[in-house]
């Protein structure tokens, strides 16, 4: 800290020494910077308030934005909006800001900066401009002609709004009329190509919810129900016709009763019985109580019990005529002979079903390769179709709105632009700044003093210590000699400080009076 302190005082001293030439330089500096400063012209702004029912401007222009601009952006778009290159290009005309143009390039020139000048900012409070209330500005040497401006761009605003409503309505009904006309081209289109494809592929779309492979899936398992059923079906009929052999059997030889098989027929009587028991759950599981065949086979089941009562009964008695099982026998070949006939027509009728599952799902199996191809065209067509409707649609709900808004926009009268308050003129220009640029240009000579000095000083540097001539040199210091100032030499030190106070006073005193001279000369009310 000390050997930083040390080198601080080194270099001031150092500038000390040169501070006439950081004097001159500070003076020199500041005579440049109020010479500018004085031959600057000044710009003077004038500034007029005005109501912009951004709403119904803007409105058509954000039709459709899913999310609203905020502030900024509705400033932007309505200063490209309203200050157009025709309109800056009558007020040029109108004011005379291009009577010193000699050429079209000067005039174009010209318009361009008068677009750069032209602002429109928010003039509510917190830049929540709920009030849709605008500042235009407009800047320029003469403040008359800066009033006149703002004054005529404004009157142009207020005439524009009023003729412009109507053709701009008619002219946006016109281009929705046209869009509209479009897209119902579109939507007919869409939907004959629609019916083409449901006509050219019917059964293959996707239709009340179940798509090919749920049909395709659902006739397999029809088709293996059917087969089930059929074999079934065939084993009942295999059942019948196995009874109906043995009745005829035993219808042929009815002399092998009782005495040397009556064993035998017992135990054929018990198979056919087992048989038809299965046959009758399997029937049970697809028919009622009251179907046909139940009916039959639970007849047969009774009469062939019977039998077997009656061969039982037969083997207990040695000597039982061979007459009363042969009639029971019969009895019970006629029946079997019914079932096996409908059991036949079971079987045929089965088959033709199970034929025609089978070749639906043969057919659906084959037209399994174009579905995926299919379904992917037909989301398509439907896709383009509703897109098409969609914004059909919408076109049509706008036109129903620009027709409303139309309506209410001639009965209302309301204006989109009102003046609010008059073109005006700031009473002091707005630049030069006079109070932040001149105390800025006394900063900056004072600065530009000080580097002249500490330049001088790096450039030829003077010892004034013992310790920085040892540092610079590197040589041994034998000794220092101290300086004894004279009477007189103090007496010149002294007078030539108080000179260069003077010199520094002089410029802070020339600055001063410039800034009072500034003040007094931009202290005129427009």
């Amino acid at each position: 800290m000390h050997e930083n302190f040390r080198i601080a005082v080194v270099g001031l001293r150092g500038m000390w020494a040169h501070r006439w030439l950081g004097l001159a330089t500070a003076w020199v500096a500041g005579a440049i910077a109020l010479a500018a400063l004085a031959v600057v012209p000044a710009k003077y702004e004038a500034s007029a308030r005005i109501f912009a029912n951004t709403d119904s401007i803007l409105n058509p222009l954000m039709t459709g934005l899913t999310v609203q601009p905020n502030e900024d952006t509705r400033i932007v778009m309505l200063s490209r909006l309203l200050i157009s290159r025709p309109n800056v290009e009558k007020l040029v005309q109108t004011v005379g800001l291009d009577a010193q143009a000699r050429s079209e390039e000067d005039r174009a020139r010209i318009v361009d900066s008068v677009m750069k000048t032209l602002e429109i900012k928010g003039a509510g409070r917190d830049n929540l401009n709920r009030d849709n209330l605008y500042t235009l500005t407009f800047r320029d040497v003469d403040p008359g002609r800066a009033k006149q401006a703002v004054a005529t761009l404004a009157s142009m605003f207020m005439e524009s709004s009023k003729g412009g409503k109507v053709d701009d309505t008619i002219a946006a009904k016109k281009f929705i009329d046209e869009q509209i006309a479009v897209y119902e081209k579109k939507l007919q289109e869409a939907e004959n190509r629609l019916k083409e494809f449901k006509l050219r592929y019917s059964g293959l779309t996707p239709e009340e919810g179940k798509d090919f492979f749920a049909r395709m899936s659902e006739t397999n398992a029809l088709l293996s129900q059917a087969r089930l059923e059929l074999r079934e079906a065939e084993r009942a009929r295999e059942a019948y016709r196995s009874g109906l052999a043995s009745e005829e059997t035993a219808a042929a030889d009815p002399g092998t009763g009782a005495s040397a098989g009556a064993s035998g027929k017992l135990a054929e009587v018990d198979a056919r019985i087992d048989s038809q028991r299965r046959n009758l759950d399997s029937m049970l599981q697809r028919y009622t109580e009251s179907h046909p065949d139940v009916l039959g086979a639970r007849r047969v089941i009774q009469e062939l019990e019977e039998q077997r009562r009656e061969l039982i009964a037969a083997n207990r008695k040695s000597g039982v005529s061979a007459i009363q099982p042969a009639t029971t026998g019969q009895r019970a070949s006629e029946t079997l002979k019914v079932s096996l006939a409908q059991a036949e027509a079971s079987v045929a009728s089965l088959s033709s079903r199970v034929a025609e599952y089978a070749e639906r799902y043969d057919r659906l199996k084959a037209q399994a390769a174009l579905v995926p191809q299919l379904e992917a065209e037909y989301a398509q067509l439907n896709r383009d179709y509703d897109v098409n409707r969609k914004n059909y649609e919408s076109l049509v709900a706008r036109r129903e709105s620009a027709t409303i808004s139309a309506q209410m926009q001639s009965v209302a009268g309301v204006s989109d632009f009102r003046l609010v308050d008059p073109p005006r003129v700031a009473p002091r220009p707005v630049w030069p700044n006079s109070r932040v640029l001149v105390p800025l240009a006394l900063i900056l000579a004072l600065a530009a003093g000080l580097l002249a000095a500490y330049i001088a000083n790096e450039a030829r540097p003077t010892f004034y210590d013992g310790r920085s001539l040892r540092e610079v040199s590197g040589l041994p210091l034998l000794g220092v000699v101290s300086l004894i100032v004279s009477e007189p030499r103090r007496l010149a030190e002294r007078s030539s400080m108080f000179r260069f106070l003077g010199g520094v006073g002089a410029l802070l005193g020339t600055y001063l009076a410039s800034f009072i001279v500034l003040e007094m000369l931009t202290a005129r009310l427009v």
